[in-house]
């Protein structure tokens, strides 16, 4: 109980966990912030392509993996404002590519699926742009040694990336994994319902054949009268 014109003073157990609630809230608004994620269809023989436009020096970094369709590649490249080539793969299943600007302008990504007739591909990718803020005021300025509590948001900042990458990466091996499942089990479906027919088929000429051994022919009339 306070007594009337005393100071209450909160105790050290409830400071450090508001300093850790503030903390954990600054670490997710950073894993949040300068990222756009997008699944697409990219259907047989055909290319799409994402414009961007960003100012010179600045970093970005682009990761994309095929979930599903034909062999699991596509072909991808990223074109500069001035229309050149700083990025070209063919026919990959995944692959993370960064650059830092040099020119100000709308940078191009494009996925191709051209080398594919009939199969249609679907795509993952994940396109950061710029460096990722400090979770901690001036933290790049900073001289002194960081106290327990600020060591200790950095490593749970770790972790907690180390955790999105880990997650985002089972999601799409488990996307991956179930759409081979279902093109498999559509593939033994067919061909136990070919092999159905088959046996089918078989059993009637057997049954044909077996009978056409037992009919007893008959002498015609005309044969015997002679």
């Amino acid at each position: 109980v306070a007594m009337p014109g005393s100071v209450r003073v909160a105790a050290p157990g409830a400071v450090r966990g508001a300093l850790l609630s503030l903390c954990l809230a600054a670490l997710l608004g950073a894993l949040g912030a300068g990222g756009t994620e997008l699944t697409l269809e990219l259907p047989d023989s055909a290319q799409r392509c994402f414009h961007q436009e960003l100012e010179s020096g600045i970093k970005f970094t682009l990761d994309y993996q095929v979930i599903s369709g034909g062999h699991y590649d596509v072909d991808c490249y990223v074109e500069d404002p001035n229309g050149k080539t700083i990025y070209q793969e063919t026919k990959k299943q995944y692959d993370s590519f960064t650059h830092h600007t040099e020119l100000k302008g709308v940078y191009t990504f494009c996925f191709g699926n051209e080398f594919s007739t009939f199969s249609h591909k679907i795509v993952y990718f994940d396109f950061q742009v710029g460096d990722e803020p400090p979770i901690l005021p001036d933290m790049n300025n900073r001289v002194t040694a960081l106290t327990q509590l600020e060591s200790a948001c950095v490593t749970i900042h770790e972790m907690l990336k180390a955790v999105i990458d880990s997650q985002t990466h089972y999601r799409l091996r488990e996307a991956q994994d179930r759409s081979r499942a279902e093109e498999l089990n559509g593939r033994v479906s067919y061909w136990s319902l070919g092999e159905t027919l088959i046996l089918f088929v078989v059993s009637i000429g057997q049954v044909m054949l077996l009978k056409s051994f037992f009919t007893e022919k008959r002498p015609s009339s005309g044969g015997a009268g002679s």
